[in-house]
């Protein structure tokens, strides 16, 4: 097994604009969704694929991840883009997505708000909201 690789944000949603079968799944809990704020991928005709790795409020993993994959409609085609809110969950989840079946898992380096800065705030130095990339509150 080659392993999940590392993409960028930028690369993420380049291969998202480009790309028929890439998905970008969000791994984050609902939580996270609600109140942090989503990828927004109307700009390339794309909706953000909701399945969370871990279940809000015991952070348990989620038994029916792989099969919540299979409703979203990822086949072994898809290229899947994990996404979290630092990379950690996503890797994870593109190891298991890797493990049943879907080969093209990537992972999106530094998630949607990236490593604590200095004041212990995210979102200003790495990830998608660092990188300026379209973002919504939900």
């Amino acid at each position: 097994m080659p392993g999940v690789p590392d993409v960028t944000p930028r690369a993420a949603y380049q291969a998202l604009a480009e790309d028929p079968d890439a998905m970008l799944v969000d791994v984050r809990t609902d939580a996270e969704w609600n109140f942090v704020g989503l990828p927004d991928l109307n700009e390339v005709g794309k909706q953000v694929t909701l399945i969370p790795w871990q279940v809000y409020p015991s952070m348990q993993v989620n038994g029916a991840f792989v099969e919540q994959l299979h409703r979203a409609g990822a086949t072994p085609l898809s290229k899947l883009y994990f996404i979290c809110r630092s990379g950690a969950r996503s890797l994870a989840a593109g190891q298991a997505a890797q493990q049943h079946g879907f080969p093209h898992a990537f992972n999106v380096a530094d998630g949607f708000e990236g490593p604590v800065d200095a004041e212990g705030h995210r979102g200003g130095m790495a990830g998608w909201k660092a990188d300026g990339l379209p973002w919504r509150q939900r």
